[in-house]
C-alpha cells in the first residue's frame, strides 16, 4: 500500500488584532495508516468561516481554541479512501470537520454522508450546510418572522445573510440587506430578491436605512455589529427580535471601542421597547437538521433560494483567503478547493 504525504496548515502563533499570514504555517508529513475502526478521508473542499478567528484566540468561548501547532479547525467535504468504519465505504462523500489539511483520519462519529442528488457537493458546506442551517434555525426560531414585517440582515451577500433574506421573503416579509459595496448590494436585490440593500460603507447608512424601513424593523439578524448595529438600533420596533449570529466587525478588536459607554443606552432600548436579543450557535438546534435539509433543498429546486460560492484553488491559499474574509473581500460562501 503506497504511503501518502499530507499537507496541513497549523496555527503558528496567536494573532494580535488582524491575523497575518505568519500566524499560519504549511507543513507536510507522512500520513499514518488509519487503523482499525477508522477511515482515511481525502479533502475535496474546505469551508472558511468567520468563527475561525475566535478559535485562534486563547480566551474563553463556546468551543475550545485551536492550540498553537495544531491543525486549523474547519468544515470539509471529503471522499472516503479507506475505511473499517461500519457504514462508510471507499468512494463515499462525507461532510465533517477534519480541518485545514489534505487528508484526515476519523472514527466516523463526526461525519454525515453527502447526497450529490441534492446539489453540488460544495453546497454541503454552504447553503445546505452549516451556514444555511444557521440562517434557517436562527431566523425561524429566534427571529420568528411574520407576514408583513420588516427583516433586516447584515452581511446580506454572505453565506448566512443571503439565506436569511430569502427565507424572510418566503415568509412574506420585507427583506432589507446591508452589504459591503454597491456590487454586492445589486446582487442582493437583483439576484436574491431582497426589497432593498444598503452599502455598509456609506456615511449616510443610518439615513438610508431609515428610508428603506419606513415602518421600522421587526427582526434584525446580526452578523456584524459595529456601525451597522448603531444604524439599526433606533429603528427597532417594540417587541423586535434580534438573533445574534456573529459580530465580525469586532473579531479583531484588541480593546473596547473608543468613545462613551453605550451600554446604558442599549439597555434602555431593550427595556422600553421590550426587545429580545439572543445569541445562538447552530448546534443549539441540531435536531432540526433533517427539516432544514428537506425544506431548503426543496426551495432551491423551486428557484426560491439562490446561492453564490467564492472558490479559491489550493490549500496553500487558505490563510490569505481567510484574512480577506474578515475584511469582507469574499463574495458569497468562501470555499477552498483542496482536490478535484
Amino acid at each position: 500500500m503506497s504511503t501518502l504525504r499530507s499537507r496541513k496548515i497549523v496555527l503558528a502563533a496567536r494573532p494580535v488584532g488582524e491575523p497575518r499570514t505568519s500566524d499560519f504555517k504549511l507543513i507536510e508529513e507522512e500520513l499514518a495508516e488509519p487503523g482499525e475502526g477508522r477511515a482515511l478521508l481525502r479533502t475535496l473542499y474546505l469551508s472558511l468561516d468567520p468563527y475561525m478567528r475566535g478559535r485562534m484566540s486563547a480566551g474563553p468561548s463556546y468551543a475550545p481554541p485551536v492550540e498553537v501547532g495544531d491543525v486549523m479547525v474547519g468544515g470539509t467535504v471529503s471522499e472516503v479512501l479507506r475505511s473499517s468504519v461500519a457504514g462508510l465505504s471507499p468512494g463515499d462523500l462525507v461532510e465533517g470537520r477534519t480541518g485545514w489539511q489534505t487528508y484526515g483520519i476519523t472514527d466516523g462519529s463526526d461525519l454525515r454522508k453527502v447526497d450529490p442528488a441534492l446539489g453540488p457537493v460544495s453546497t454541503a458546506l454552504g447553503v445546505l450546510g452549516m451556514p444555511g442551517m444557521t440562517a434557517y434555525t436562527g431566523l425561524l426560531n429566534l427571529g420568528q418572522p411574520k407576514p408583513g414585517e420588516t427583516v433586516v440582515v447584515a452581511a446580506a451577500s454572505g453565506a448566512v445573510g443571503s439565506v436569511v433574506g430569502q427565507l424572510a421573503k418566503i415568509k412574506g416579509c420585507r427583506a432589507v440587506g446591508v452589504a459591503g459595496g454597491q456590487r454586492k448590494c445589486d446582487y442582493v436585490v437583483r439576484e436574491l430578491g431582497f426589497d432593498a440593500c444598503l452599502d455598509r460603507r456609506s456615511p449616510e447608512l443610518a439615513a438610508r436605512l431609515k428610508e428603506a424601513c419606513p415602518d421600522g424593523i421587526d427582526v434584525y439578524f446580526e452578523n456584524v455589529g459595529g456601525a451597522v448595529f448603531d444604524a439599526v438600533l433606533p429603528l427597532l420596533n417594540p417587541f423586535a427580535r434580534v438573533p445574534v449570529c456573529g459580530l465580525i466587525a469586532h473579531y479583531n478588536d484588541t480593546a473596547p471601542p473608543p468613545g462613551p459607554d453605550r451600554l446604558p443606552g442599549l439597555m434602555r432600548q431593550v427595556l422600553s421597547k421590550r426587545l429580545a436579543l439572543r445569541g445562538f450557535i447552530v448546534s443549539d438546534f441540531a435536531e432540526q437538521h433533517p427539516e432544514f435539509l428537506r425544506e431548503v433543498s426543496r426551495w432551491i429546486g423551486e428557484g426560491r433560494i439562490k446561492y453564490r460560492e467564492d472558490v479559491v484553488e489550493g490549500l496553500e491559499k487558505a490563510p490569505e483567503a481567510f484574512i480577506g474574509l474578515l475584511k469582507g473581500e469574499n463574495f458569497g460562501k468562501l470555499l477552498v478547493r483542496v482536490a478535484s
